[in-house]
């Protein structure tokens, strides 16, 4: 039985000005590489775009009127990094959408997956770093409205530190949040996650692997979470634009088979996102994305 995907063709739907950083088109990327690979159709879900109001119960109510009406001053959009539009929010409301449907398939199915999400440094009153709503923080509290799961476990391997989910959890105890990022990177002022684990510019696959390991080990331990939301960020591979790190191909699919591995070992549900990675080379980019898929036993 292989895991349920989710995805929407709006994921990759974003007119951004040339030469714009966020490399938009790898969502359909993947999902077209997918099915390429013998991926049926059948197994891919796809999100309704969030209610304003469902938003409004967990984030600054005010932020989130302002961001979906287009009201947001220029100085908090240059902080989320897109031009505002109305295809924007769409997407932002169906991308948040999909990893809180990606977390309910998990429980049903033990693993899912989302082909985006991981908008981890969103906050509750403002958006930053192509970050409008934090969609990790918004699946674990659907997660945790099932009667048997009390704690989840945020993990996120995004070479930038998950810092809007550590501040919006910070004072929650169900929700336990590990962040295993580049030391010197963005965000330059980090937050405090329950387990922070930062490495050096240019580290490689051998200490990488062995900060996952022992990261999941601990968290596991000091957490015994009911649930886990995965972010696996890839860019920390070697040739990604903003990542520093020089993590292989090979590398991301061992640390992608780790927490795999380890949320089987303990039963736990596993809710993955694909997080962040900048190749400008979008085959590149999605080959490297895949190594959680087949991790995932996906295909």
């Amino acid at each position: 039985m292989h895991p349920p995907l989710v995805f929407h063709p709006i994921y990759s739907q974003l007119d951004l000005p040339h030469r714009h950083r966020f490399p938009i088109e790898k969502y359909q990327g993947i999902k077209d590489a997918l099915v390429a690979k013998g991926v049926s159709e059948q197994q891919f879900h796809t999100p309704e775009p969030l209610q304003e109001d469902v938003l409004k119960e967990v984030y600054d109510p005010q932020y989130i009127t302002d961001l979906c009406k287009g009201s947001l001053d220029a100085k908090a959009m240059r902080r989320i990094g897109f031009p505002w539009s109305k295809q924007l929010i769409q997407r932002t409301l169906t991308a948040a959408s999909g990893t809180v449907l990606t977390a309910e398939l998990a429980i049903k199915h033990g693993v899912a997956l989302n082909l985006t999400g991981g908008y981890h440094h969103a906050f509750a009153n403002f958006g930053s770093g192509f970050c409008m709503v934090n969609d990790l923080y918004l699946a674990a509290l659907n997660m945790l409205s099932h009667d048997d799961i009390d704690k989840v476990l945020i993990f996120d391997c995004d070479v930038h530190q998950g810092d809007g989910t550590a501040k919006l959890a910070a004072n929650n105890a169900a929700v336990y949040t590990v962040s295993i990022h580049g030391e010197k990177n963005f965000p330059y002022r980090k937050q405090l996650s329950d387990l922070d684990f930062s490495l050096e510019k240019h580290s490689q696959d051998a200490h990488y692997l062995e900060t996952v390991e022992q990261a999941l080990d601990m968290a596991l331990a000091y957490a015994q979470p009911d649930a886990v939301i995965y972010d696996a960020g890839v860019d920390i591979h070697i040739n990604d634009d903003l990542g520093h790190l020089d993590i292989t191909t090979e590398g991301v699919f061992k640390r992608d088979t780790l927490v795999f591995e380890h949320c089987k070992a303990n039963s736990l549900p596993v809710a993955a996102v694909i997080g962040g990675g900048y190749q400008r080379n979008i085959a590149a980019l999605v080959d490297v994305h895949l190594q959680l898929f087949k991790a995932a036993g996906v295909y």
